[in-house]
């Protein structure tokens, strides 16, 4: 019986950077360089950072004015991971449907960006909650 070979540590980064209200266009604009240069053609990369400045102004709005954005490309997925250091929350404050017009917009965000992406994760993070986002990358 053949032991299993060593686990491949992490991708690299290909973007880390903290942000605050002030960085989002900034970072709206990097994560649009990033994604172009790893082939993530539109419409998709539009979506992308729709949804990434969604999850970004979450963090803002609800956990402490800020965050970490990390950007991956693992196997066929452009990956982002924003972490917060707010007090956490679950997947399940995501509404099943859109919030309608006249709704103080609670949830609208994520749950847009949990449609427009391929997949969206909550985890909880050594402080704050840790929500990651992918976009399947052409082959």
């Amino acid at each position: 019986m053949t032991s299993p070979g060593p686990t491949e540590p992490p991708a690299a980064p290909l973007l880390e950077c903290p942000f605050t209200q002030e960085d989002l266009p900034r970072l709206r604009m990097l994560v649009d360089q990033y994604a172009d240069r790893e082939g993530l053609p539109e419409p998709q990369r539009s979506d992308f950072i729709v949804a990434i400045d969604a999850v970004a102004t979450n963090a803002i709005t609800h956990a402490g004015g800020g965050g970490t954005l990390t950007l991956r490309r693992v196997d066929n997925h452009l990956e982002c991971h924003i972490h917060d250091s707010g007090p956490g929350f679950t997947a399940d404050v995501i509404p099943p449907r859109a919030p309608a017009i006249g709704d103080r917009g609670e949830g609208r965000g994520l749950w847009l960006a949990r449609h427009i992406t391929e997949y969206l994760k909550v985890s909880a993070g050594s402080i704050g909650a840790v929500v990651t986002l992918a976009m399947r990358l052409p082959h």
